[in-house]
């Protein structure tokens, strides 16, 4: 809610400025409905252009990320470790082949029914089933593994990526769009030059409100919001880069508390867990029964 906040402050000084300097704002209120549909309209327009009908879509759910933060805290993180250790100290104490009944049924796995944040992630369990299956067909390259996994994280950040990237376009057109705005209403303003000059000042300035319009939500809501987003599905996307991590350092042939610790180092700042609150759960993890 921050961007929020900010978003209400910037155009508070903005308009405030203005209006407290002696602007007059009757003809910016005047003009703003028709300069807002023309400018907004084509961005909407260019937007709907380049992206796909699964991106548009998705965009509200986006959208609500961007103002709502990561999806991923402290806890989440610190949930992942365990469930990762508990997967790792199973196969450990009794081979590989004891992850399958897990791996192969997730709905009625003991080890996710302690992790309701993981279980109840889709995107999350799949990539842990999906490689822990590999490792239990006996996949013991770290470096084949940390390939493959590496290329899948990068394919689906590119994917998620696409609605941030399309805004930051967006807001790169909203100048010259606001110029369009402007030029039509310079158009507007020639011809009726007949007209006396507070007449034609008013149309002038009204005109010059298609110009301010595009700059300001270019640089002051669609760019910052772009960046945002952008952001937040950046921070995201550490979360199943945690797997890769963990399950490397198991095939290098790390214990699983070792593996735990190193996944704990590339956890976000904000959410990394102490060593001793890691160590303080791992310690209170029992060994799986299967």
């Amino acid at each position: 809610m921050l961007f929020l906040g900010g978003l209400v402050f910037s155009l508070l000084c903005v308009f405030g400025a203005f209006a407290a300097s002696g602007g007059a704002l009757a003809p910016l209120i005047a003009s703003m409905p028709f300069e807002l549909v023309t400018i907004l309209g084509a961005a909407i327009g260019i937007f709907v252009m380049s992206h796909s009908k699964d991106d548009l879509k998705h965009f509200v759910g986006y959208l609500m990320r961007a103002l709502k933060g990561p999806r991923y805290n402290k806890a989440a993180y610190l949930e992942l470790l365990l469930t990762l250790f508990r997967f790792l100290r199973l196969a450990h104490a009794k081979g590989n082949m004891a992850l399958e009944e897990h791996i192969e049924n997730p709905q009625e796995s003991s080890i996710f029914a302690q992790a309701p944040i993981v279980k109840d992630d889709l995107v999350t369990r799949n990539m842990i089933c999906d490689y822990l299956r590999l490792v239990s067909l006996n996949m013991d390259d770290a470096y084949q593994l940390d390939d493959v996994m590496s290329r899948e994280l990068k394919k689906n950040l590119t994917e998620e990526l696409h609605i941030s990237e399309g805004l930051q376009t967006t807001a790169d057109a909203l100048p010259a769009l606001g110029i369009v705005a402007a030029v039509l209403g310079v158009i507007k303003t020639m011809a009726s030059i007949s007209k006396p000059p507070v007449i034609l000042g008013e149309m002038i300035a009204g005109a010059l409100v298609g110009t301010f319009l595009g700059v300001l939500l270019s640089y002051g809501v669609v760019a910052p919001l772009a960046a945002k987003m952008r952001d937040v599905v950046m921070q995201d996307a550490r979360y199943q880069d945690i797997i890769r991590i963990v399950l490397v350092a198991h095939l290098q042939g790390n214990a699983p508390q070792v593996c735990a610790e190193i996944g704990r180092k590339d956890i976000p700042l904000p959410f990394m867990p102490s060593f001793a609150e890691l160590d303080t759960a791992l310690s209170d993890v029992s060994v799986p029964t299967a």
